[in-house]
């Protein structure tokens, strides 16, 4: 438990004494625990895991380490106390029709989408689509979507990004393979380092061709606010909106019919 505490503590750049002030320990008590010369209580580890910010996994993982039962469940999404989550989530999709909208688990594998999503995935290789289905792959693989995006190389840049900071932030081995999968892909444009606006920009759209025209999209990601369960915990939600009125009207127009699907 020990090593595990150390590797978190070093990973978020925290120093002994601060995290021992900030939760309310000795910093010898703290070294002793680190070191294996003492066996810190139940609370202490969550307390511990609470102030460095380390996933609810992760923090099942120290308490195991430290001789205790985990606390947080890992329910499944079909389980029935789920139902009220489930509903919530599917009324969050069908609401945000005919704008596409997809929920994700830790690894960025498609957990359900709206109606809207169906157009992202147009031309994309059916192998790639076969679940489970790797959202960043399908975006960045040679035969998903990336000949259809226009801002390739500043979207490639976006999500590994996001990826890379993910893989900082939760030390999961899964991500630090995706990241190196996606970094082997191909891309005919260059891939900044650092995303410097021009003038006027505010945010990175995803520009993608669709048929004649250009879709122009930005998104955001919502979390579940108190999730107690490592499932919930590991959920997210992308929606995108249209980022002009050209791209509001052609999804408009071409709004699908069909419910959220998995």
């Amino acid at each position: 438990m020990g090593e595990l505490l150390r590797e978190w503590r070093d990973r978020r750049r925290i120093s002994q004494l601060d995290l021992a002030l900030e939760a309310g320990v000795s910093t010898r008590h703290l070294s002793f625990v680190e070191t294996g010369r003492a066996t810190p209580s139940r609370d202490m580890v969550l307390r511990l895991g609470e102030h460095l910010g380390v996933p609810l996994r992760e923090r099942n993982r120290l308490l195991l380490a430290a001789g205790y039962a985990p606390v947080y469940g890992e329910s499944a999404l079909d389980d029935p106390e789920m139902a009220v989550v489930r509903e919530a989530v599917r009324r969050l999709l069908t609401g945000h029709e005919p704008y596409p909208a997809v929920v994700l688990d830790r690894r960025w594998n498609l957990v359900e989408a709206n109606a809207g999503a169906a157009l992202l995935l147009e031309g994309v290789a059916p192998e790639l689509l076969r679940p489970p289905v790797n959202v960043l792959r399908v975006t960045l693989h040679p035969d998903g979507m990336a000949p259809a995006i226009v801002n390739l190389g500043e979207w490639r840049a976006h999500l590994l990004g996001r990826l890379r900071r993910e893989v900082a932030a939760t030390a999961d081995a899964g991500l630090a393979d995706l990241l190196a999968e996606l970094r082997g892909y191909p891309c005919a444009q260059p891939v900044p380092e650092v995303e410097v606006p021009g003038p006027g920009d505010f945010l990175v759209p995803l520009r993608l061709r669709h048929g004649g025209a250009e879709l122009a999209l930005f998104s955001t990601v919502a979390t579940f606010g108190t999730p107690l369960d490592v499932t919930l915990a590991e959920l997210s939600i992308e929606s995108f909106y249209p980022a002009d009125d050209a791209t509001a009207s052609l999804l408009r127009r071409a709004r699908p019919a069909s419910p959220a699907a998995p």
